[in-house]
């Protein structure tokens, strides 16, 4: 079972959410490019803010953060971080069925780009031609598999939450502490990894 990352009370604004391509551009003398990109889906930069994380006995934001980063290793372990804003899908189309095809990438869609979610965190409720399925299939990491492949021709679409697959950013997480029980840390990155 993959970790997820703590959702904690101080987080606070700004948080910055960056996706990030792999392109290699050659410019000839005339000025004309030749593009190539090395990636089909881009890699996700975080960059969160604690405004507090007490450190008392009744609430303890500290150690749960901080013993996280520690159980991760810093950035060696890879971790499901739920993006507050970004982590649901309803009526999300996968595939249409071939008839032979039994297991399908869970995907997300933001605006016309469709790509692959890092997890699953919850329960998935699978469709197939607009018909939910109640037994039949298992959800695991990105992927749905049915036991009996859908018709040829048949839409597969699901509901579920997911996460983006991640690691920190940085070996190293500074804290600070400002008031008695209180500590902040300006910076949290975290990266995508691909599964």
């Amino acid at each position: 079972m993959t970790a997820i990352y703590p959702a904690l009370a101080g987080l606070g604004y700004s948080v910055v959410k960056k996706p990030t391509w792999s392109t290699k551009i050659a410019t000839a003398a005339s000025g004309r490019e030749t593009r190539m990109a090395f990636w089909s889906a881009p890699i996700w930069q975080f960059t969160l803010t604690y405004d507090f994380l007490r450190d008392t006995a009744t609430a303890n934001e500290l150690k749960s953060l901080l013993g996280f980063y520690l159980q991760m290793q810093g950035a060696f372990g890879s971790f499901l971080f739920v993006d507050p804003d970004d982590n649901q899908a309803t009526g999300q189309t996968l595939a249409v069925g071939d008839g032979m095809t039994m297991s399908f990438v869970l995907v997300r869609t933001f605006g016309g780009y469709v790509e692959p979610v890092g997890g699953v965190t919850g329960s998935v409720v699978p469709y197939v031609d607009g018909i939910r399925q109640t037994s039949g299939f298992s959800a695991a990491g990105n992927v749905l598999t049915f036991s009996t492949p859908p018709a040829n021709g048949a839409v597969i679409s699901a509901d579920f939450t997911y996460a983006f697959l991640c690691r920190f950013q940085e070996d190293g997480l500074e804290f600070e502490k400002f008031a008695a029980q209180l500590w902040q840390t300006k910076q949290v990155g975290l990266i995508s990894v691909r599964a």
